[in-house]
This record gives structure tokens, sequence and C-alpha cells, in this order.
């Protein structure tokens, strides 16, 4: 089933910060060195970890020159979810589905992006 290769490339803590901060950067991206900035990891662990999210279909990559671009896939992201709420939760009343509506609703700054969680 695709969706458990997505979830276990998820579960590794470092996958998962990675594909936090390519969402943050959607739609513009990461090369590698920034993310390799961002989390303070060897190139060769980002290398690792980008190809596996990539294998997955979390993330794409685009040839900038010599460099990497890797973005977001939100879409994979979004079919997980569904299938997740309408497999898992929604049927069995697991979880009200007016929760997870709100959860979603959120109020979107003037660049579209959420406010960071350290910011007034």
């Amino acid at each position: 089933m695709k969706f458990a290769d997505i979830l276990a490339a998820l579960g590794a803590e470092p996958r998962l910060r990675i594909v936090y901060h390519l969402l943050r950067a959607h739609p513009k991206g990461m090369v590698a060195g920034e993310v390799q900035n961002e989390l303070g990891m060897q190139p060769s662990a980002v290398s690792h970890h980008l190809e596996k999210l990539k294998h997955e279909g979390l993330v794409r990559v685009e040839r900038q020159g010599t460099f990497l671009r890797y973005t977001a896939n939100p879409e994979v992201l979004q079919d997980l979810l569904g299938f997740l709420f309408s497999q898992c939760c929604a049927d069995s009343g697991a979880v009200k589905a007016e929760s997870v509506f709100q959860l979603c609703q959120v109020k979107a700054t003037p660049t579209g992006r959420r406010p960071r969680k350290d910011s007034k």
C-alpha cells in the first residue's frame, strides 16, 4: 500500500523536519544546502533523506544550474490525510468531521503563510 510507504518515510524525524521546512518554503522550495543549513545536518544525510522523500513522491526536484531545488508535494500529503480521515476516522466516528475542518481553518497572513509560533 502506497500510504504505508509514505508514512514510513515520514516516520523518520529528519525527513519529517525536511518536509516541514519545504512546506514552509512552498512554492519556492529550497536547495539541498539550505536544507542542510536549516537542520544542521551533514550533506550526505540530507541527500539520503531527500532521495527517500523523492522516491515516495513527497518532494519534487528540479535542476537549476549546478543546484537541485526541492519542493514539497502537498498533493501527496493531502491524499494521505484524505485517506486517513475517510478510511480510519470518519466512518468509525473516532474523529468528528467538524473538528478536522476547524483544524484546517487557519487565518492566513498577508503573505499567505501561517504565522510562526514564536512571532507575536
